[in-house]
């Protein structure tokens, strides 16, 4: 170890030596900013003073163009069309190039294209064009227009008249040179110390749930003694407490074991694996005493029922709250007859809710009848979700193998995944009581919808680049390309 850290040391002063023989970089940020915003998709209130802000290693002209295109519009062309009809400012005095400073980032939200333009003195490589396009794609894919371009611009005045001394190409031969015969053990010493950062990360979040726990263990165990049996979710969540102590134990046992280890240890991936455990059954258990504590409050109507059944209700109140942000994303088929059926359906369940509580408060209903109706509506959402996504992968898939990898991405998302989609435990009667993909919510949703475009994108080959100007464009040769995404 102490000859690695040698080695690596050693590296370091001879890679700060190479850079350090470079002149300094001097950030400026543009000169001026233009936005002309045809497809009325950007937040110039957000975006102006974000791209005002950044640093460009030359004083240079930021213009955003957006329109409203389609899949099959050559952006270079309409780009090329809109400077000399509206800013022939932008082209070169003889008409072939783009104009000496400046940078154009040109966006079609509904076309689905992304384009770099660069005068000649500020041109970069077609790789790295396509790197500021990449930039942005992940949010333009998730109609995040104004980040989606700010990301992309970003991009741009990192790389437009990058010192050499900071270029990819040169970092990487100067690595590759000086670093050749310790590359491995760089490696190594670097995932170690990412693997003990995660490993302190997971044991903070372990210690946290498992302090919860331990400080409501006997709270615990007096709210799991008076939850009625006879109710049918009051006797589900028995169950799980039947074996909340020999889990606690468990827990324990982990806790021991992970607080017994070095950092030297915690670097070790092995070990790492061993935390997690540790705070997912922690986690796991916090959750499920406060659902202990929300059963026995609601079932026997205690003074505490009022916060417990909202408790209840929040994770169908939220899925409410997103669908019409759900419906307003690009490709989501917002205005179709199944979206209309979300829409009535959030406004009815809106009233239900509040009526639900009010019959709940007078005691015209009982706590395991609300939980029954509260069950039905969000199992009547998952159908109407469901009914919707066929209807996106109608309008979005070209073929049937397109509409059966999009299929496979949302019913892969509904099954759930937790290393993929992030899924836990939801701390919940319901949740207890059924398991996660019972429910198709509305963040499941999103996630198998981007995905499948995502996967669908990719098998389309869109990520192409063109950098052509059309029939249109002449003799015109000035720097640029644009591509799908």
């Amino acid at each position: 170890m102490r000859f690695v850290r040698k080695i690596l040391g050693l590296l370091l002063l001879v890679a700060i030596g190479l850079v350090g023989s470079g002149p300094a970089a001097v950030a400026v940020t543009p000169v001026d900013v233009v936005v002309a915003d045809r497809a009325g998709v950007l937040d110039q209130n957000k975006l102006l003073p974000a791209v005002r802000a950044m640093d460009f290693y030359q004083p240079t002209k930021v213009a955003v163009y957006t329109y409203n295109g389609s899949a099959s519009d050559n952006l270079n062309e309409e780009v090329l069309r809109f400077a000399r009809a509206e800013h022939p400012e932008w082209i070169s005095e003889d008409g072939q190039k783009w104009a000496n400073g400046l940078f154009i980032f040109a966006l079609d939200p509904v076309g689905r294209h992304v384009g770099t333009y660069m005068g000649e003195d500020r041109k970069v490589s077609l790789q790295q064009r396509e790197e500021i396009q990449n930039a942005s794609k992940d949010l333009l894919r998730d109609a995040q227009w104004t980040d989606g371009t700010i990301a992309g611009i970003q991009r741009g005045a990192e790389l437009i008249n990058q010192p050499w001394y900071r270029s990819t190409a040169f970092l990487v031969t100067a690595w590759t040179t000086v670093a050749a015969a310790v590359a491995g053990a760089g490696a190594w010493l670097i995932v170690r110390w990412r693997t003990r950062v995660s490993s302190r990360k997971e044991l903070a979040r372990g210690d946290a749930s498992y302090s919860n726990v331990s400080l409501d263990l006997q709270v615990t165990e007096l709210n799991a003694s008076t939850i009625p049996d006879a109710s049918r979710y009051g006797s589900t969540v028995l169950e799980k407490h039947r074996s909340f102590l020999a889990k606690y134990n468990t827990a324990t046992g982990l806790s021991n074991q992970v607080h017994a280890l070095s950092a030297r240890n915690l670097s070790r991936r092995p070990n790492l694996k061993l935390v997690r455990s540790y705070a997912d059954a922690a986690a796991e258990l916090d959750a499920l005493d406060d659902v202990i504590a929300d059963t026995n409050a609601l079932l026997n109507r205690g003074s505490a029922w009022a916060p417990a059944w909202d408790r209840q209700l929040a994770p169908f109140r939220a899925d409410l709250a997103a669908i019409e942000q759900m419906l307003s994303k690009r490709n989501a088929q917002g205005d179709s007859a199944t979206a209309a059926a979300l829409r009535s359906f959030r406004d009815q369940s809106h009233r239900d809710l509040e009526r639900w509580t009010a019959e709940l408060s007078d005691g015209t209903i009982t706590p395991e009848t609300a939980l029954d109706r509260l069950r039905d509506a969000r199992t009547h959402l998952s159908e109407l979700l469901k009914n919707h996504a066929d209807t996106v992968i109608d309008g979005y898939a070209k073929n049937e193998k397109e509409a059966s990898l999009m299929r496979q991405e949302m019913e892969s998302a509904q099954a759930g995944s937790k290393s993929k989609y992030g899924r836990t435990y939801e701390p919940s009667i319901l949740g207890t009581v059924y398991p996660a993909y019972y429910f198709f919510s509305v963040p499941t949703f999103n996630s198998g919808f981007n995905t499948g475009v995502s996967s669908v994108s990719s098998a389309r080959g869109g990520g192409g680049s063109s950098t052509g100007y059309g029939a249109s464009g002449g003799s015109f040769s000035g720097s640029g390309s644009s591509s799908s995404f």
